[in-house]
């Protein structure tokens, strides 16, 4: 059809798509706070945008690695020409639902990276970077090659202001102590991560932002390991409780120890068994108990090892490890006699773990404490879809990732942790808010303890 009522008709569209245009161009998108702790929520707000627009939430993060890591959510602007990522419903993308950290825990390797990756913050003195932009339409691919209609760039931290990093070298150890801020004195807390070795720190970083002067500890590869070819024995724990127990800005009667996957049958055995090591609590995550009592670290590394036979693999050929220590033994000379702990223990299980077998662990602890009549000591979170890495909130969630082996031959795999992205990252919130509430009862003294805000350290 044309004619003069085809051409107003035209006119109409045009000044519409014009004055939608600079609606758009003038749209405002802002984070708050934009600058933060790893843990702390923030709200992305998008404003000024036509009513009803589709519209992709788009988050970007290059890590230390090199690799890029993206994440984004569609979303339709509301009557006022708003969408609140907190309140409002994600249509789809990485993430769907109302989820107002999503942007930060379904982050992942953007298309065409390097496979099985994992996501871990070497550098705990400088912030995760991350880009938020907000494009038009509901995009899902290619958005380098996209205009954004407007981007801000988010920090988010694992060192709150004041908190002071100490690297510690001294009486063989490999380590380092983050110093919350303040004159203190302040609890302690001895962190141990797993099997994969190395001084991992954002952690303790973390832990020291919320009150507690924390020992990020390498005990598979530190430098005397490194020297001598020879793992390290029990005294080299009671090595770091004493540093600790001796600090001037630490409280000596309140020191704590945590421990993730193999670094739980450390925390273990020490809590039990150690004439030296007197603690206040423990907390424990994805782990066991599983053990021979009277072996040596390397000896336990090796009567591991002989169960190799139990290893799984997946269509992928990614391995599953959690076989190697079932059944749970009956031979109380292959567990830690857990009736003689005398400290309080939490215990996080991941059900899902299909590196270790921490639920029938877990189950089996119980039992044990139950007999012995100090279940009361006993805390336990159990959660249905998570998977064995439970690390701090919105952390990225990996099902299987690289891993390198420590003993007895290096090597490396493709390990299945197990795990579904959203049941995960609820576990990894719920737990991170739980431990922090039962470190500061049993070390602080506090039973309602606050939520920590970056912007009131």
């Amino acid at each position: 059809m044309g004619g003069p009522q085809a051409e107003l008709q035209t006119g109409n569209k045009a000044r519409l798509s014009f004055r939608m245009d600079r609606k758009q161009c003038c749209v405002k998108l802002s984070v708050e706070p934009s600058r933060g702790l790893m843990d702390e929520k923030f709200v992305v707000l998008v404003q000024n945008v036509f009513p009803g627009s589709q519209l992709t939430v788009y988050a970007l993060y290059q890590c230390e690695g090199g690799y890029s890591w993206e994440s984004f959510a569609h979303y339709t602007a509301n009557a006022t020409g708003t969408v609140n990522v907190s309140e409002d419903l994600s249509l789809g993308g990485t993430y769907s639902g109302v989820e107002p950290m999503g942007l930060m825990w379904s982050l992942r390797p953007v298309p065409g990276s390097k496979p099985w990756l994992r996501m871990r913050k070497m550098n705990v003195q400088t912030p995760m970077e991350v880009k938020i932009s907000v494009y038009q339409g509901h995009q899902t691919e290619g958005f380098v090659d996209k205009v954004p209609l407007a981007g801000v760039v988010v920090e988010r931290w694992y060192m709150a202001p004041g908190v002071r990093r100490i690297p510690v070298t001294e009486n063989g150890l490999t380590a380092t102590l983050f110093l919350p801020s303040g004159p203190g004195p302040f609890p302690g807390l001895l962190d141990l991560w797993g099997g994969g070795g190395k001084l991992v720190e954002y952690r303790s970083a973390l832990l020291a932002s919320h009150g507690f002067a924390s020992l990020a500890l390498d005990y598979l590869t530190p430098k005397v390991t490194m020297e001598t070819g020879k793992m390290v024995d029990n005294e080299y724990f009671e090595t770091a409780y004493r540093f600790l127990e001796q600090h001037p800005q630490i409280l000596s009667s309140r020191i704590a120890m945590m421990g993730l996957s193999f670094g739980t049958t450390v925390t273990l055995k020490t809590a039990v068994y150690s004439k030296v090591v007197k603690l206040r609590c423990i907390v424990c995550i994805s782990g066991s108990h599983v053990q021979p009592i009277d072996a040596t670290m390397e000896q336990t590394f090796i009567a591991y090892n002989q169960n190799v036979d139990k290893t799984r693999f997946t269509e992928e050929n990614h391995v599953i490890w959690r076989d190697l220590l079932l059944p749970i033994p009956t031979d109380p000379s292959l567990k830690v006699d857990m009736g003689r702990l005398k400290c309080p223990l939490l215990l996080v299980v991941a059900e899902d773990d299909q590196n270790w077998p921490a639920q029938e662990s877990a189950m089996d602890m119980k039992e044990m404490m139950k007999q012995a009549g100090n279940s009361h000591l006993l805390t336990v979170l159990s959660y249905p879809n998570a998977g064995h890495l439970i690390e701090p909130p919105y952390t990225p969630f990996s099902r299987a990732s690289t891993f390198r082996t420590v003993s007895p031959t290096p090597q490396m795999v493709v390990v299945l942790w197990g795990g579904e992205t959203v049941g995960h990252s609820r576990a990894q919130e719920d737990a991170w808010r739980k431990m922090l509430v039962f470190l500061k009862e049993h070390l602080y003294g506090i039973t309602n303890p606050g939520a920590t805000s970056f912007s009131r350290l």
